[in-house]
């Protein structure tokens, strides 16, 4: 007989005992007056009362009277992205998330498989869970060329055998609905393999969505109520969302009136730095989904057992014995004030103060060699003979969150060539393809309702695409911003006459930065003053250059070869009514 079964039995002692706690069972949406009895950083039991377990050498921790949950889940997240999690985990986890679910688009698109694998090697070591899925980015070929080579995808198919990745990443449906593709090995996998298969269906409806959900099984999407029942119905599981990227939970608050909690899940779907710091992560979803008027039940089993279930983590979301110690005790349940974090059985959160610090990772060389593109002025040249006989090119327009649409502007010509009109709100943009077999060229167009006045700004951080991207209002200064964001390894520049006057290096594959979460909250924070002081007046004028060329959210963006129409699944030029099918 094993000692776990020994201290269910009652006859050892538990390494740990929580006493005096009102323990929620998510399996039946039920508070009880029960200790946790822990052994080697499993639970054991949960007996009405442990003293018969407690001995000598056993670590007790009173509850007394708060609310004993188990650890969160985040069921969707971007832990590749903006900020390294080695050294933001402590942070999390004084949040209660003890396992997160991620994307790893990041470093997977430019990198493929190996780039992954850096992934799971960086965050194998930490006290919290992460549990990745595999990025399929590199096998659309929409818009673009499909990027990974045969011995490539077949790479990106064989991580589904590593217990750590848990599903296939996000795909758009603009890549999957009505049209060919080469997905059907790495989704065959996953279904053997029994494990999800997650959508992105940012504006899929109707009977497209019913296409979409013959071919993934969850989705993050939704935005409103109707659209996470439409869902639900059609047997997607439906991930509600708050973070940086959006707040939905109003939408999923609708959802569950109507159709319950069971197959609904919450996520942060990312939560940046300066937003774990003041909100936190899955503690800033739940408080948030209580807040929306979902029953406290139903917001932790959506951020415990149902995430757990979905994903196949067995031993999650849930203080079953068996279960992997992963516990929270918290204050207050209505303000999520955690006091507690146990992770693996190891308390990593005491009196609300995390007991862990950052962890250095030295990453393979070729994640932090991951920019080479042209930047020489003369790259940013559009002629004027793509303009029609009105002078008007086509362009991207800023629209409401990220959603960016397609407009004509009439750029200023000069010695034959176009050139940015601030004066006017007329903008140059650049996407340069930063992929290792690709040449460092791009395209450039324009783009209006960004604001921004002078100078401009680069970035590599641009989502599903492998490229740097730069807006600015002169093609001198284009170059130097692209130049900067090359020489810092990757990241954000903002430039004015010339020089930066903001700056945040992303040395990680080009998309997250290596330094703690309070400097990188705080250069994130001095790279949007020094574009507001360059004019940029959009409500939140990083996310909206990061996302211009995210196909997965409508209607018109960039790509390295030309404008995406999306709805139409077309590459077009500059030339108003010329189009490359």
């Amino acid at each position: 007989m094993n000692r776990t079964q020994a201290v269910a039995l009652g006859e050892a002692d538990a390494d740990i005992a929580i006493t005096g706690g009102r323990v929620f069972l998510p399996e039946t949406r039920e508070f009880r007056s029960l200790d946790v009895a822990i052994v080697d950083n499993e639970i054991a039991a949960l007996p009405d009362d442990a003293s018969d377990v407690i001995g000598p050498e056993t670590t007790q921790l009173s509850a007394d009277g708060r609310v004993v949950l188990p650890g969160l889940i985040d069921a969707h997240t971007h832990v590749d992205t903006v900020q390294s999690l080695e050294n933001a985990y402590h942070h999390v986890l004084a949040t209660g998330t003890t396992t997160v679910v991620t994307e790893a688009s990041g470093p997977g698109s430019l990198f493929g498989a190996r780039g992954v694998e850096a992934l799971l090697a960086a965050t194998a070591y930490l006290p919290i869970t992460v549990r990745v899925t595999v990025p399929t980015m590199p096998l659309v070929d929409t818009f673009e060329g499909r990027r990974a080579s045969k011995k490539e995808a077949e790479a990106l198919v064989d991580l589904l055998d590593d217990d750590r990745v848990v599903g296939v990443g996000e795909t758009d449906w603009i890549h999957l609905v009505g049209r060919d593709h080469d997905l059907d090995d790495l989704y065959d996998r996953a279904r053997h393999a029994g494990k999800p298969i997650c959508g992105h269906g940012a504006g899929c409806r109707e009977e497209k969505l019913t296409a979409f959900a013959g071919l993934v099984d969850n989705d993050h999407e939704a935005i409103s109520g109707d659209g996470m029942i439409n869902r639900v119905e059609r047997g997607i599981h439906t991930i509600g969302r708050y973070g940086t990227i959006r707040d939905d939970i109003d939408a999923l608050a609708d959802a569950v009136d109507r159709v319950g909690s069971s197959e609904l899940s919450l996520s942060t779907d990312g939560m940046w730095p300066r937003d774990l710091l003041d909100e936190g992560a899955m503690d800033a979803v739940v408080r948030r989904t209580i807040d929306a008027g979902v029953d406290p039940a139903d917001a932790l089993r959506m951020a415990t057992l149902n995430p757990a279930r979905h994903f196949g983590l067995d031993d999650r979301g849930s203080l079953a014995p068996g279960n992997v110690a992963d516990i929270v005790i918290v204050d207050d349940l209505t303000a999520m004030n955690v006091a507690t974090v146990l992770s693996g059985g190891e308390v990593v959160v005491e009196k609300g103060v995390h007991q862990v610090a950052p962890r250095s990772h030295e990453y393979p060389e070729f994640v932090y060699d991951s920019i080479d593109v042209e930047s020489d002025p003369e790259r940013f040249t559009v002629p004027a003979s793509a303009a029609d006989a009105d002078g008007r090119v086509r362009a991207i327009e800023i629209g409401e969150g990220l959603l960016s649409t397609e407009t004509t502007v009439q750029p200023r010509v000069e010695d034959g060539t176009l050139h940015a009109a601030p004066e006017r709100d007329i903008a140059k943009v650049t996407l340069l393809d930063r992929h290792p077999d690709a040449d460092g060229t791009g395209f450039t167009g324009f783009l209006a309702g960004y604001g921004i006045e002078e100078g401009a700004i680069a970035t590599s951080m641009t989502m599903e695409s492998t490229g740097v991207l730069a807006v600015g209002t002169s093609d001198d200064a284009l170059s130097a911003a692209v130049e900067h964001v090359e020489a810092q390894g990757g990241g954000w520049a903002v430039i004015r006459d010339g020089e930066a006057i903001a700056e945040l290096p992303y040395r990680i594959a080009g998309v997250a930065a290596d330094l703690e979460v309070e400097e990188t909250a705080q250069l994130l924070n001095a790279v949007e003053k020094g574009s507001r002081s360059l004019g940029v007046d959009v409500d939140r004028p990083l996310l909206t250059l990061t996302s211009l060329p995210f196909v997965g959210v409508p209607t018109f963006k960039m790509t390295c070869s030309g404008y995406a129409d999306v709805l139409g699944r077309s590459l077009v030029g500059l030339t108003p009514d010329e189009a490359d099918e």
